[in-house]
């Protein structure tokens, strides 16, 4: 069986427990002592660091949500001066105003240590080429993935996204043994090879690490079929330190989570009462090694279920399974998050049409495509033709700017959206996870 480090990988649980208590006490210290935030939200709790004795101890703590990160925008909740943090991430909020995310030397070590610890699982070596297809910059996926590749010491191909048809000559070419990108790409690539003429046997493709977005048992069914490969899903989000939080083995039985960096909890969302395991609910995740952003109890909004088991490769770690929905509105499109008060935030800035709308989300070609219609008033209606384009053509660039992706835009006629007495119903999502 192959680990990158079987000293953590294969721990016994209570020695797990231990090195997960040590260092929760570790982070609370630094945490009240470094991010007013925290240390106000513990006082009011009537929380001391010296009532954190051990891991047992953890429910006592409050809980972090997405909307602290955006209220302390963008280096608030920091707890290392700017001068320790040598990268900055980001991922989309709400309102246009972005996730920021930082981190140390020490902090990027570690995002290397679990990535690897994920590339491994999937097979990767030395002797690999690993052909990096997630998008590189303020997203977390390709940088991400390039440095665990890198302490893998692998080959890494670092294409980042799109330009298919290079992506396959390099595939080729370059003897591209493992590919790092969405699920729905790696698909849509599997399309592509085949109408180019290639077959699976050009390729030395033996296995795919899959993220940023939900997708099926199908979806990997027909992954590992039309490219002859193993296909691993891979979790993680930029609040808690990017893709490499936890991933499959072979046995494809859960994601194995990263717990001597990152210890999960399942809560009830309305409640907020911790489940035990294999009762489904919200995943909550606390930091216990990040030096730029450690985060308290963070929610998530992921459903998942944790197990305990010991899994079939060898590993101790508790794992989740996939992730069935979300306790909010958001959407992951191709990998970006999509929260339908964007939308309207776009709507209302422009203020040209009526504040009634619909995301209708569908996959064609194996690659998730947005709609969104929004109803025009009736003065625009009556308006002509090149009046209606130019509008649809203002909306465009304003989601475009805002989400960082793109969608077609068709206005609609007054009162053709559908009303609802309760809560609006603003998403139709017609894929098939």
């Amino acid at each position: 069986m192959q680990y990158w480090n079987s000293t953590y990988e294969c721990m016994p649980r209570e020695e797990m427990r231990r090195v997960q208590s040590e260092r929760l006490v570790s982070t609370v210290k630094r945490i009240y002592h470094n991010v007013p935030f925290y240390r106000a939200k513990m006082q009011k709790q009537g929380i001391e660091p010296g009532d954190i004795k051990s891991i047992d101890d953890l429910k006592k703590l409050p809980f972090t949500y997405k909307q602290d990160l955006r209220d302390n925008y963008p280096y608030g909740l920091f707890a290392v001066p700017m001068s320790e943090i040598v990268r900055i991430h980001a991922s989309s909020g709400t309102t246009g105003k972005q996730t920021v995310v930082g981190y140390t030397r020490r902090d990027l070590d570690t995002w290397a240590e679990v990535m690897a610890r994920t590339l491994t699982s999937a097979g990767a070596d030395r002797e690999s080429f690993i052909q990096i297809a997630y998008g590189y910059g303020l997203f977390t996926g390709g940088l991400g993935a390039h440095y665990g590749a890198e302490r893998v010491g692998a080959s890494v191909i670092p294409i980042s996204g799109g330009n298919t048809s290079r992506q396959l000559q390099i595939m080729k070419d370059f003897g591209t043994t493992h590919l790092a990108c969405t699920p729905s790409y790696a698909l849509y690539l599997a399309e592509a090879l085949e109408e180019a003429g290639f077959k699976k046997g050009d390729l030395k493709l033996r296995a795919g690490v899959f993220g940023a977005e939900p997708w099926s048992e199908n979806m990997r069914k027909e992954i590992e079929d039309r490219l002859g490969i193993l296909a691993i899903d891979i979790y993680g989000l930029s609040e808690i330190i990017g893709p490499g939080v936890a991933s499959e083995c072979h046995c494809k039985t859960g994601m194995h989570i990263q717990e001597d960096h990152f210890i999960p909890e399942i809560i009830n969302p309305e409640t907020e009462e911790v489940l035990p395991p294999g009762e489904k609910g919200e995943l909550v995740f606390t930091t216990v090694t990040k030096e730029g952003l450690p985060l308290i109890r963070y929610r998530t909004r992921d459903l998942t279920v944790l197990k305990t088991e010991v899994c079939e490769c060898g590993r101790t770690t508790v794992r989740m399974n996939k992730v069935t929905g979300r306790t909010d509105d958001m959407l992951i499109i191709r990998g970006v998050n999509v929260f339908p008060s964007q939308i309207e935030s776009v709507l209302l800035e422009i203020g040209e049409t009526a504040p009634h709308y619909m995301l209708i989300v569908d996959r064609k070609d194996n690659l998730d495509i947005l709609e969104i219609q929004v109803e025009m008033t009736p003065g625009l209606f009556s308006d002509e033709v090149k009046k209606i384009e130019e509008i649809e053509g203002k909306i465009r660039k304003g989601i475009e700017s805002t989400l960082g992706i793109n969608a077609k835009i068709r206005l609609v006629e007054p009162k053709t959206i559908e009303r609802s007495e309760g809560k609006a119903k603003r998403v139709i999502d017609k894929r098939k996870m």
